[in-house]
């Protein structure tokens, strides 16, 4: 790895931001613990849903999948300008937005607030946090001036700290610090002065690819969202995915035709060792099927013993191939040309 070259790709220093992953999920740690949550729960809540998009959004779909059959009530996670027709005053509704100027969540907290719900913001400013001062709304004011995708810490964790303050969820102390541990080796493990480096050497694999990711379950789910969406934004590619069982009665037949475009694909199975066994079963045979198609796989498994650290051993992985894989193509993994080229289009609309 040529280290000289990195800051003349990585204009926006990407790298400090994903190296330092483990301080930012240790600072939103604490950003959950110590804000004031002035929120009066004298009707019980019955229904938990987060509103946001892209990098804000994936928290909620992550704290599901984190605690997954201890959830007592429904949670879900709302990507659009309208809420779910359920959200009412017995709503709990997190809005979430990095920059607090997502004009679909800015649309969602003007919902949940005609509902009478519950409302908490996890924002770094913008109207966003203009509306939380104005109606006295709890909030969890986070640091700006990064893109989103790269702020999971900030604002997954102060979520997922105030579920368990407000007794939603059961108390995750032990499965918090085994995580940070964890990440802190990882971020060790996948920096561009350490030999053998997992990350670097699985994105050379990926190199003039399309990514397929699969993934072993609907819990995994979250994780295979997250490496499709960090392909897209850092490295400026196309990727796709879809999870076991599903994948096996619809998209495995897909693979008889266009034989001739195969090569450019990467098939990607993502595991975890809680995975059932007929799961296993299933991603062993697909494999069998594709290897007739001479499409190999790359497979990936969980580290960790809590399910919040195994998520984000590989969401840290994901997050990392991507970031090497956009050096690569001498692509700073930064700039999101498109989506702001849409944005200022849109605002001529309005």
């Amino acid at each position: 790895m040529d280290l000289g070259n990195i800051g003349k790709i990585d204009k926006s220093n990407m790298l400090d931001l994903l190296v330092s992953f483990p301080d930012q999920f240790a600072a939103g740690r604490k950003i959950g613990e110590e804000s004031v949550l002035n929120i009066d729960l004298d009707i019980p809540i019955d229904n938990v849903v987060f509103a946001g998009m892209g990098g804000s959004a994936i928290s909620g779909d992550l704290i599901i999948s984190c605690i997954g059959d201890e959830l007592q009530i429904p949670m879900a996670v709302s990507r659009d300008y309208s809420l779910p027709p359920h959200v009412s005053d017995t709503s709990l509704v997190y809005i979430m937005s990095y920059s607090g100027n997502t004009e679909e969540s800015v649309s969602a907290y003007k919902g949940a607030r005609d509902r009478n719900a519950n409302i908490i913001c996890v924002t770094s400013g913008g109207k966003i946090g203009e509306f939380t001062a104005q109606d006295n709304v709890p909030v969890f004011k986070i640091p700006g001036g990064q893109p989103p995708r790269t702020a999971l810490g900030y604002i997954m964790l102060p979520i997922l700290i105030s579920l368990i303050r407000l007794g939603l969820i059961e108390d995750m102390t032990q499965d918090l610090d085994e995580a940070h541990k964890l990440l802190i080796r990882l971020s060790n493990d996948y920096n561009p002065h350490t030999e053998n480096n997992l990350a670097y050497e699985n994105a050379l694999k990926l190199d003039k690819k399309i990514p397929l990711i699969y993934s072993s379950t609907e819990i995994m789910r979250v994780v295979a969202m997250r490496w499709k969406c960090q392909f897209n934004e850092n490295a400026k590619i196309h990727s796709f995915y879809n999870v076991f069982p599903e994948m096996n009665h619809n998209e495995i037949v897909g693979f008889d035709q266009l034989k001739d475009i195969f090569q450019k694909f990467q098939v990607i199975y993502l595991q975890d060792k809680d995975d059932y066994y007929r799961i296993n079963n299933r991603m062993d045979v697909t494999e069998k099927i594709l290897e007739r198609q001479d499409l190999d796989v790359l497979r990936f498994h969980t580290e960790g013993n809590s399910r919040l650290a195994r998520l984000f051993s590989l969401i840290y992985l994901g997050d990392m191939i991507s970031y090497y894989l956009a050096l690569n193509y001498s692509m700073d993994p930064t700039p999101i040309k498109n989506i702001n080229i849409l944005k200022e289009e849109l605002e001529k609309l309005v």
